[in-house]
């Protein structure tokens, strides 16, 4: 059956209801990602819902829509981000074999993780701890850090590490220069993640010495 003029018209003005919303050509993700690059930009404390709703686009209500509030894109956000890591951890590779191996393997795959979710592990290393959302994702940075840092121990025990520095030394060295890529690598640029991780890795185990 044609439709009337007026149901037309209701139809139109519902449409453009939901365009000025925009809801259209948005989803939870697609907000969620561009929220991680304005709170890296101002800071989480500093984002306001009107700010995020001035660079997507839309009105604070359309983010509502997707998200109850700030903080649970933040909740969100940071998921994305420790998922990734523990699911390192998770894998078998990271607990079986001698520990170097094993040290390797989580040592690439967490390089894996920062340069596929590099917003999201920027926003996790920048953490103050000033809520408790923040308080919960820093206690499992913090037991991710002991899990590798074990690691290290076990392969110094091993003998695959040298026994002549400090492991506290090797462990912060090792979470420093790894932490350090989300302030300088590019994705898309000159050097893929496959060979970012060949180079961290080869620096970490070999060192800068040529070999003769």
């Amino acid at each position: 059956m044609p439709s009337t003029p007026a149901a037309a018209a209701s139809a139109a003005g519902e449409a453009s209801a939901a365009n000025r919303r925009g809801r259209p050509g948005y989803d939870q993700q697609s907000v969620l990602a561009i929220a991680v690059d304005v709170f890296n930009k101002h800071g989480y404390e500093a984002t306001s819902m009107g700010i995020l709703a001035e660079n997507l686009g839309i009105t604070k209500s359309a983010i509502y829509h997707h998200v109850p509030s700030k903080g649970d894109l933040l909740r969100l956000a940071l998921e994305n981000a420790l998922g990734g890591l523990e699911a390192v951890l998770d894998d078998t590779r990271a607990s079986t074999g001698p520990a170097d191996e094993q040290l390797e393997f989580v040592l690439r795959g967490t390089i894996k993780v920062l340069t596929e979710r590099l917003p999201f592990v920027t926003l996790l290393l920048r953490l103050r701890g000033n809520t408790e959302i923040e308080r919960d994702a820093l206690a499992r940075r913090r037991e991710f850090d002991h899990r590798v840092a074990k690691l290290v121990d076990a392969a110094r025990s091993e003998g695959s590490l040298r026994s002549d520095i400090d492991p506290r030394t090797t462990t912060r060295l090792l979470f420093g220069t790894i932490n350090s890529i989300v302030e300088w690598y590019k994705p898309g640029g000159p050097i893929s993640p496959d060979q970012l991780a060949d180079d961290v890795i080869s620096i970490m185990f070999d060192g800068l010495h040529s070999r003769s």
